[in-house]
């Protein structure tokens, strides 16, 4: 809609000065003869919106110029209340802010959708980690610390704990940004840059030394792509198996047998599957007992053949095996 565009045009030039029409198109997804029009029609609702021309030219709002939020959609309202996740914002230490900047917003907002807000912050709660995260320690405790180096830009030295030997490594880290995933915060850091678990660091120290943000890193693009390579790293190998009517495999697996599974006369599938390791395949198609059989590799087979046997020995409830067998009290 353009009404909505045209507001839109304002709220871009007021929180990021000027911009040029081909800047405003491109955000906007309009061509750029469109933003002319749009530019003509506020000027002439007497909106103080000037224009320059040249190679550091651009459109921008007279200085001190702000506009009322009203432009909010009922649905926009509701988004930004349902976004206020105030559990991250309390563990990075801005509950209290955000408290704050949600009330002056209610209070700007016209009475509809002021209600509008209210209904859906009513409705509707967050709760980001998994039911056996660790809520009573603080999992991370240095996490404010972590947040205010990103935001100022100072380096830090941290004592951190990986999974391989060595397991606790001293390094220096230049944080780019946090990423909060599944309930756990990351950090984004130089050089590199790599990713760091926030509740994995054991010390940490404030050097006061400063560092520079590469002006074009991009959190958002590099934790999409740190994403997709861990998940191409994750499953590298591969299991063919038979599985039981009824029983069903989830994630990779599970798309695996929906894709390529065949099913037999008997009610068996057979597919191939993509797994992360051998040791992690051993634990996941343990739990689906007699429902599924590997057949390959050999290795994963032998293991799962193995542990159920250790089982069988541990279970057997022969009479002559149960009487010989004592317990203390």
């Amino acid at each position: 809609m353009k009404s909505a565009r045209l507001v839109s045009i304002l709220l871009l030039l007021q929180t990021r000065g000027r911009m040029t029409a081909a800047d405003l198109a491109e955000e906007l997804e309009v061509s750029v003869r469109t933003v002319y029009r749009d530019v003509e029609a506020l000027s002439e609702a007497g909106i103080p919106l000037y224009g320059d021309a040249g190679h550091a030219g651009g459109y921008r709002l007279l200085d001190g110029y702000r506009t009322r939020l009203t432009g909010l959609t009922a649905g926009e309202a509701e988004a930004l209340f349902l976004a206020g996740a105030p559990g991250p914002a309390a563990e990075l230490g801005l509950g209290p802010v955000l408290a704050a900047a949600q009330l002056k917003v209610r209070a700007a907002l016209p009475r509809e959708l002021r209600e509008h807000a209210d209904r859906i912050s009513g409705r509707f709660h967050l709760d980001a980690p998994g039911w056996y995260a660790d809520t009573d320690s603080g999992g991370a405790p240095y996490l404010p610390a972590v947040a205010d180096a990103v935001w100022n830009s100072r380096v830090l030295n941290v004592l951190y704990r990986r999974w391989r030997e060595p397991t606790d490594v001293e390094r220096r880290l230049e944080p780019y940004g946090l990423v909060l995933k599944a309930g756990r915060w990351y950090v984004v850091a130089g050089p590199g840059p790599r990713t760091f678990r926030v509740d994995q660091i054991l010390e940490l120290a404030a050097s006061g030394e400063g560092f520079t943000r590469p002006d074009d890193f991009d959190l958002a693009a590099y934790w999409t792509a740190y994403q997709r390579d861990f998940h191409d790293r994750l499953h590298r190998g591969e299991a063919v198996v038979r599985l039981a009517p009824g029983a069903r495999l989830t994630g990779p697996a599970g798309d695996a047998v929906r894709a390529n599974g065949r099913t037999g006369a008997d009610g068996w599938t057979l597919a191939a599957v993509p797994i992360e390791s051998v040791d992690h395949a051993h634990g996941e198609f343990l739990r689906l007992g007699t429902d599924v059989e590997v057949l390959e590799p050999a290795e994963l087979r032998d293991r799962i053949a193995g542990t159920i046997a250790a089982l069988s020995r541990t279970y057997d409830v022969s009479p002559t095996h149960n009487e010989s067998r004592t317990y203390d009290a």
